[in-house]
């Protein structure tokens, strides 16, 4: 039987005040997750009734992500700042907006924001990459010299490596590149290799005796590995008799990336200069339909990666990102001596959609990544550059939401906005145990309990995209755990009812992080809406989520709100609250090729 909305009544906000009334019901059930005393929970509503209004429109096409003016696109491959310029090269589809005939895409741009649309740098027209030019990396070779490797597919789909070169170093924007003539200079022909999972190699960097080193990934006798290869001048590779990191699982390892970090230092180290002690390194690869990572260290003398901790159990693995979030790659900016990390956020709605949209993909927001203090996982934050869109900035300040409380954050484009809130706890005695299973499935423990759901201390943290009468409405947010020893803090980007259109997947995605309460008291929640596309940086970049979301009200043209709220008996502070309308970037609009 349908259930009435049971949910709270609009707020009154007075200033910096925050009055709201609990609407009193006596429906309650499983949906709404009563809680016994004849009360419905917060954001609680009956399951909504399909709606599809025009999958077409060009609402849901973001306004400062990384996309093409049309197509499909995916993979990030050999991003690289050159001469003053950064280009970002991606796999694209210059035929339409679904998968297949892959090239290599090119933009440029003088501030990782605004970018210009050039010809594909790559196509499909040797028999070693006919069948596509799959992702690869850029490394920029003493002198200045910058040279793709890439994976190309033949007629069979085996798959090898190719090279190819800037014809015309002098022009800014590289728009053309040569292949060699020995491509590919790099086959699977090694006993246990399978031709056809075989590709994606890292940029490169200098091994212990003084030549160049890179991965690629691939299966070797049936497990993932990321293979390690050398060469003295980077065209002649030969295969080192064991790779840089292998695990037994069966599944292969995609788009592996391998960078130096420093702990507790957010600068960026070079793979192509010497790495200085205290160093560690991280290698990430894409699997189960994340990425995921390892921080450990570089041995020179076993030419190896050596993890710090050895999990078997890869659900137990760090995370990148814990939303739709695939095939990053990382590359040293010199211009301002950091790590940047791209990631491909592939579509949510249906593949007839992405035919009636006209495009498919997107490039999350370039991040600056390090390591963070104490050696145990990276750090992830928007780049600064970013903020060059924001405009119409409000603040509010002293801000105390209590349990059921709902903030409306006003005169911000709730479509298009960068939200920064801190949450600081009035008291840490209120948390609910922690249960260790949860963290090997932190979606389905977000996605039972959600933002209706009270607890000790959360849920706390944003409403973003959400409809008048909130039958539409993302919820960001946070609950607190105590362990034995430490505080574990969940963070959620619950899609289950963003959305009023059928056919789309509307998961919790969710991440665990550790977190000193006792020390810091305070928890970071910054969020940048971009109409389909949302990413969540949680605890300062420790849990980073990229949602996809597609609300009708969004395609009609409706309003929309972000609310602040709290649904935990504790009482959580707001001592600042930041938000801005983001503008329109100019991305691919501009063009060097009409095609594009």
């Amino acid at each position: 039987m349908a259930q009435a909305w049971a949910f709270l009544l609009p707020v009154l906000v007075l200033g910096s005040y925050v009055t709201s009334l609990f609407l009193p019901t006596y429906i309650t059930g499983p949906l709404c997750g009563g809680d016994g005393g004849g009360r419905s929970l917060f954001l609680c509503a009956q399951a909504p009734k399909d709606q599809d209004p025009s999958p077409a429109s060009t609402m849901y096409k973001t306004a400062f992500h990384f996309q093409p003016a049309k197509n499909w696109m995916n993979d990030p491959s050999g991003p690289m700042y050159f001469n003053g310029i950064y280009h970002e090269f991606y796999q694209y589809n210059l035929n339409g907006p679904i998968f297949g005939d892959i090239v290599w895409g090119h933009s440029v741009s003088t501030d990782l924001v605004n970018w210009i649309g050039l010809e594909p740098a790559l196509v499909r027209d040797t028999p070693s990459d006919i069948d596509g030019c799959w992702t690869g990396s850029v490394t920029i070779l003493p002198g200045g010299k910058p040279i793709i490797i890439y994976t190309g597919g033949d007629i069979d789909q085996n798959q090898a490596q190719n090279i190819a070169f800037p014809k015309n170093r002098s022009d800014p924007y590289l728009r053309e590149w040569i292949k060699a003539d020995n491509n590919p200079v790099l086959r699977p022909d090694e006993p246990g290799m399978n031709s056809i999972e075989f590709r994606d190699p890292t940029t490169g960097w200098i091994g212990p005796d003084g030549l160049w080193r890179m991965a690629v990934g691939g299966e070797l006798n049936g497990y993932s590995a990321a293979l390690l290869y050398k060469s003295e001048d980077f065209l002649n590779w030969t295969k080192v008799d064991h790779p840089l990191y292998s695990h037994n699982g069966s599944n292969m390892w995609e788009c592996p990336d391998f960078f130096a970090v420093l702990p507790g230092n957010n600068a960026g180290l070079d793979l192509s200069a010497a790495i200085p002690q205290g160093a560690k390194h991280a290698l990430k690869m894409s699997v189960d339909s994340v990425d995921k990572y390892m921080i450990g260290v570089y041995d020179l003398h076993r030419d190896a990666f050596v993890p710090d901790n050895v999990v078997d159990d890869r659900r137990l693995w760090l995370r990148i990102d814990y939303g739709t979030f695939y095939a990053s790659k990382s590359f040293f900016d010199s211009n301002k001596n950091r790590r940047i990390i791209w990631g491909w956020s592939r579509e949510t709605d249906s593949p007839s959609d992405d035919l009636a949209k006209g495009w498919a993909g997107l490039h999350t927001i370039p991040r600056t990544i390090w390591l963070a203090g104490d050696g145990k996982q990276l750090l992830q934050w928007p780049v600064e550059e970013i903020e060059s869109l924001r405009t119409n900035e409000i603040n509010h300040q002293g801000l105390e939401l209590n349990k059921g409380d709902l903030f409306e954050i006003k005169e911000v484009d709730a479509f298009q906005a960068d939200v920064e809130i801190g949450f600081e706890l009035a008291s840490i005695d209120d948390a609910d145990p922690f249960d260790p299973s949860w963290l090997l499935d932190p979606e389905k423990h977000c996605g039972e309990a959600g933002a209706s759901v009270p607890g000790g201390i959360g849920p706390f943290g944003l409403v973003i995209l959400a409809s008048d009468n909130m039958d539409e409405h993302t919820e960001v947010y946070f609950r607190v755990y105590k362990s034995q020893e430490k505080y574990m803090v969940l963070m959620c980007s619950d899609l289950r009812r963003s959305s009023l259109r059928p056919d789309l997947e509307k998961p919790a995605y969710g991440g665990f992080f550790e977190f000193d309460l006792e020390k810091e008291r305070k928890i970071s929640l910054r969020t940048l809406i971009d109409r389909s596309a949302v990413e969540s940086f949680g605890g300062g970049g420790r849990v980073c989520i990229t949602s996809r979301v597609y609300p009708a009200v969004l395609a009609d043209v409706g309003s929309a709100h972000i609310y602040a709220f709290n649904n935990g008996s504790a009482t959580v502070r707001v001592p600042q609250l930041s938000a801005w309308t983001m503008r329109k970037a100019q991305v691919n609009v501009e063009k060097g090729w009409s095609a594009i």
